[in-house]
């Protein structure tokens, strides 16, 4: 019978994918993205999911950190990393591709509402649900492979929006009954296989499943460098496009944040 985590149960489901895969759940880490990064550091390369009943120090994107919520009687907040050799053709949009997986798991149905917010949040009704990170080391110079980290942080359970920049949603508000550990299940092995499906094709293979879930098209949005603009959607190499009144810029996601303008009541 699986354990409390259904580690044995994932990893022989992701064994065709992910040979050699090893599932690991700590009860507590600064991050799980830190430390598969490490252990790249010290030449460990090998497919490994790392999940965190807590993180202390989870991270996001453009340094921002990231928090677990916290209950008392089961872990509030689905925390993990998956560590993987990966060579695509083209990187560009793979956080995008990530989310499309993570919420088409979520809310496959579209009934809860779970939108996609570029370059790499979940949201419902304008609401963070949960948060992608993206990093990737290389295995050896010029090499077309390199280790890829994906780390994924969601709300499970009620959180306080105290000292977030977003108001907070969390999955037991449509889904009462969601555990954790179930929705790891859930979410793992189609995030692998999207994540393969990404290196062989890209984000075309992605961009219209995108489009069907951004919240940002069709809004008019403030770039952190003070740009506003109409947003057109995303390219089909996950670029966000934004009509601005001295024409369409495209927008990499290493370079700025974006929020939608608020309606004045």
């Amino acid at each position: 019978m699986a354990d409390a985590w259904f580690e044995d149960e994932i990893a022989e489901a992701l064994a065709p994918l992910l040979p050699g895969l090893a599932v690991e759940v700590v009860p507590e880490i600064d991050s799980t993205s830190t430390e598969l990064m490490r252990r790249v550091r010290a030449g460990r390369f090998a497919p490994v999911l790392l999940v965190a009943e807590r993180q202390t120090a989870g991270r996001g994107r453009l340094g921002r950190t990231w928090h677990s919520a916290q209950d008392a009687r089961a872990p509030a907040s689905l925390t993990f990393s998956l560590g993987l050799p990966l060579a695509p053709r083209d990187w560009s949009g793979l956080s995008l591709a990530v989310g499309v997986s993570v919420a088409e798991s979520l809310d496959a149905s579209d009934t809860a509402g779970v939108r996609l917010k570029w370059p790499n949040d979940l949201w419902v009704e304008d609401r963070k649900l949960g948060g992608i990170l993206i990093e990737t080391a290389l295995l050896q110079p010029d090499a077309a492979e390199r280790y890829l980290v994906i780390g994924i942080g969601l709300n499970v359970g009620a959180r306080e929006a105290a000292g977030l920049s977003t108001e907070p949603a969390w999955i037991r508000q449509w889904r009462p009954l969601a555990t954790a550990p179930e929705l790891l299940r859930e979410v793992v092995l189609p995030l692998v296989r999207n994540v393969q499906l990404f290196a062989a094709q890209g984000f075309a293979a992605f961009a219209e499943r995108f489009a069907a879930r951004d919240t940002l098209r069709g809004r008019e949005v403030t770039l952190s460098d003070g740009t506003e603009g109409h947003c057109e959607g995303v390219g089909w190499g996950g670029e966000l496009l934004v009509r601005t009144a001295s024409g369409m810029k495209t927008v990499s996601s290493s370079e700025v944040s974006v929020r939608p303008r608020r309606t004045q009541p």
